[in-house]
């Protein structure tokens, strides 16, 4: 019996509009930038044309990357709410793939901007095994201070109360067939830009690796720390990599893709010790990216932002199998390595519209 489970970051899977550009100029668009309003009523159906004329083609090719990635069980990050996953399964993911994930599962979270962690299942995977969702359990309300995970490293940009999440951690107990598994959906703290003179991975480290720790905290609390034998996946975007493919070159003159590990970060403080899998690192080297990163120029890289980390039982049994990376959904201006490249969805932009600036991580895992 098989499960196959998958994560991707749909990028602001959002039925709202954001009006804040007219007043802070980093909140809005770039196109937004190219015209002058003499008020807010003309920027905000300017902004409005502007996103619906966008969203569709996005949403298409959103549908489409999940379609692909064929999962029974789907973590998503930056989905707004219920509603708004409703609307899209309907009026897109349905089109494309019929009746498929009934069972949704969406708790509000700690995140300013509104964006939530979420998961949906099948009925039945393809095994024909029913699948059941047993709880939901939301940890959002947890403080540096209530799991005893503040440090000094911590103090310039948090207080001992604060909460640990930026967005949540969503602990989902589930049923396969007659076998138990628990998937903690996540989404960490972004990197951010740098700030006097400070990279902002390394800026914004600390939070990462408080939340790795208190995902982890919270498995061992639950299953002991070596996990109990039991079945359990991390899924979700960690905003951190423990490697890169660093990008030189041009066009004119080829790009170059060389390798580069990173410094310790919050992917380590989940592998530490054999606690988990990152069942990417199955892949060639070169092969494990999904997102690519750019600031122009002098800084572009390849790197891994999305995981399944599998427990020690999970990935014990699913030994033999490989995670597969949907990249179909990339915009043209990502630079792939040569021999990797794939054919993209229809109506795919340069840079817009895309199916997100991430992609779809699924695995098939044995569970007997």
């Amino acid at each position: 019996m098989t499960v196959r489970i998958a994560t991707f970051n749909a990028e602001n899977l959002l039925s709202r509009f954001d009006f804040s550009g007219f007043r802070n100029e980093l909140r809005q668009d770039r196109v937004a930038q190219l015209y002058e309003f003499e008020t807010e009523a003309q920027y905000r159906q300017a902004e409005i044309a502007r996103a619906v004329s966008l969203t569709d083609d996005t949403r298409q090719m959103t549908a489409l990357a999940i379609a692909d990635a064929d999962a029974d069980i789907l973590c998503l990050q930056e989905v707004e709410n219920l509603d708004t996953l409703h609307r899209f399964e309907y009026g897109y993911l349905f089109k494309m793939i019929g009746d498929g994930y009934r069972h949704k599962v969406l708790l509000d979270g700690n995140d300013t901007r509104g964006i939530n962690l979420a998961l949906m299942t099948r009925d039945r995977t393809l095994d024909g095994a029913a699948i059941e969702i047993l709880d939901v359990k939301s940890h959002a309300h947890e403080t540096y201070q209530s799991m005893g995970l503040y440090t000094p490293d911590l103090a310039e940009m948090q207080k001992p109360q604060d909460r640990i999440f930026k967005r949540d951690c969503l602990e989902v107990d589930l049923k396969i067939g007659t076998t138990r598994l628990t998937v903690f959906v996540v989404h960490f703290k972004s990197m951010g830009s740098p700030r006097d003179g400070i990279d902002g991975r390394t800026r914004t480290m600390p939070v990462r690796v408080a939340e790795a720790r208190a995902v982890r905290k919270i498995i061992s609390d639950r299953f002991g720390p070596d996990g109990g034998g039991k079945r359990y996946v991390i899924a979700g975007d960690f905003n951190d990599y423990a490697e890169k493919l660093v990008i030189t070159g041009d066009r004119r003159n080829s790009y170059k893709f060389t390798p580069e590990d990173a410094e310790d970060g919050a992917v380590k403080v989940l592998t530490a010790g054999g606690f988990s899998e990152n069942v990417v690192a199955r892949r060639p080297e070169m092969d494990r990216w999904t997102l690519y990163h750019t600031r122009g120029p002098e800084e572009r890289h390849l790197c891994q932002l999305d995981y399944l980390l599998a427990s020690p039982a999970l990935a014990g049994i699913s030994r033999d199998r490989q995670p597969d990376i949907i990249r179909a959904g990339q915009p043209w201006r990502t630079l792939f390595p040569q021999g990797q490249e794939v054919d993209r969805y229809p109506r795919t932009g340069w840079d817009r519209p895309k199916a997100s600036d991430h992609c779809p991580v699924a695995m098939t895992f044995d569970l007997v």
